[in-house]
């Protein structure tokens, strides 16, 4: 008995080595991928960057994308945002003529919109339909060997297929934003005039006297840099897409919850940064 269990011990720690090593190793291989995807989406941007600063752009496509990707996102966009500054108020206004601070509904709701609301809901709502697009279709044109294709041909992919996807993005998505920043204040505006009958002479000079022009400007400098992100995720993705049909599938689903996780972070940062928070 002695002798098995002094046979069993050196077993047991040498399994737990294995174990801890195998463990440390998974984590290293998960580090080592996300910097090697910040990498190559850095590196992606500051070609197509490149390109930009050399002129070297399609405007007849990037009109077209700005079509595709952003004038037909607009109806969601809209009811997105207006349903949305509609239930902010809805909770909001009936609680604030109660305490007495009925004249701030109309602040609280213009500069949450326009602050945060409108610049990141619109980000994720565009997002969700345009960078699963923008994967699916360059996904599917590495599947079918299209991409090579061009590069045979001497012709630059990044050029041809990121650049006129990025501008239009970083074009439309500040306009987006200023509809949804329109729509949701007016939708709020309404709610609050019908539930806690909030004049709308008192709501306007409320966000009037709230909000000022540089808010809105830092909430469209948002809505470019996450236009920038949707656009080099979704990219990304779709290049460097593998294994066919369900590659693509994969690429696809990767890219949405990668880009609005990204958003949500980025919007963090640019916070903190631009009201102040250091």
């Amino acid at each position: 008995m002695s002798v098995r269990s002094e046979s069993e011990g050196p077993n047991i720690e040498a399994a737990v080595e294995r174990a801890s090593v195998g463990a440390l190793e998974g984590v290293g291989r998960k580090v080592n991928s996300f910097f090697e995807y910040i990498g190559g989406v850095t590196a992606l941007g500051g070609e197509a960057a490149l390109t930009i600063f050399r002129l070297r752009i399609r405007f007849s496509e990037t009109v077209n994308q700005c079509f595709l990707l952003g004038y037909q996102s607009l109806i969601i966009v809209l009811l997105t945002s207006l349903f949305t500054g509609m239930v902010f108020s809805l909770e909001s206004a009936v609680q604030a003529v109660q305490y007495g601070f009925g004249s701030f509904v109309g602040g609280i709701v213009s500069y949450t919109n326009v602050r945060e609301l409108g610049p990141m809901l619109t980000a994720v709502v565009v997002a969700g339909r345009v960078c699963a697009a923008i994967a699916a279709e360059l996904g599917s044109m590495v599947v079918t060997e299209q991409i090579e294709a061009l590069q045979s041909l001497g012709l630059a992919p990044v050029r041809f297929l990121v650049v006129p996807r990025m501008l239009s993005l970083m074009i439309m998505l500040p306009l987006l934003t200023v509809f949804a920043d329109v729509i949701g204040v007016m939708g709020g505006q309404w709610i609050a005039h019908a539930q806690a009958h909030i004049s709308y002479d008192d709501f306007m000079s409320s966000a009037r006297q709230t909000i000022g022009f540089e808010d809105v400007v830092k909430g469209l400098f948002k809505s470019v840099i996450f236009g920038i992100i949707i656009a080099l995720v979704g990219s990304y993705q779709g290049l460097t897409t593998r294994g066919g049909a369900a590659g693509v599938g994969k690429s696809t689903t990767s890219a949405v919850v990668i880009c609005i996780i990204m958003i949500f972070i980025l919007n963090f940062i640019m916070s903190y940064f631009l009201y102040g928070g250091g």
